[in-house]
């Protein structure tokens, strides 16, 4: 049995939040646009250094992709 899917990344919210399609994050990585769907449902995650290459790109804190672990 698997386990249960985690929430560990916003990067669905920071890019809603920055008004930017995921095609547009895709093509800035040279990634594929279900890549960056699956970092965005959190079915897969991003590297240490994508995911520093998407705060870049989205002009944000690297901690903002990521949901906290504490209250």
């Amino acid at each position: 049995m698997a386990p249960p899917k985690r929430n560990l990344n916003r990067i669905k919210a920071v890019l809603a939040e920055k008004s930017t399609a995921s095609k547009e994050l895709a093509k800035h990585l040279g990634k594929t646009e279900s890549t960056v769907s699956l970092w965005s449902t959190n079915d897969i995650q991003p590297s240490l250094h994508t995911l520093a290459d998407i705060a870049e790109y989205l002009d944000v804190d690297i901690r903002d992709l990521l949901v906290s672990t504490k209250s």
